[in-house]
């Protein structure tokens, strides 16, 4: 995997991660070993908010980035490259 962006690793490894965790959470498995009893009301709701909040966080973030992961968007950052428009 050479000439690998780390920002579109770091972005998919994120979003792989959150994704992972709403699934785990739609199915009634936290990620966090936590009893029923040991969560109120409050701090369950706040978990499920922050998590969303993450999901829609690194989604976003992932979606506007152009990761250039496709064979045309490393053309394209190449080309950037050489016309001195991109890192």
């Amino acid at each position: 995997m050479k000439n690998v962006d780390k920002g579109t690793v770091v972005r998919t490894v994120l979003l792989f991660m959150a994704l992972v965790n709403q699934t785990l959470m739609m199915f009634g498995k936290p990620v966090l070993p936590v009893s029923e009893d040991q969560i109120n009301t409050l701090a369950d709701a706040l978990y499920t908010a922050g998590s969303a909040a993450f999901t829609i966080m690194t989604a976003l973030m992932a979606w506007y980035k152009n990761n250039y992961v496709t064979e045309k968007g490393k053309l394209q950052k190449e080309a950037l490259k050489q016309k001195g428009l991109a890192k």
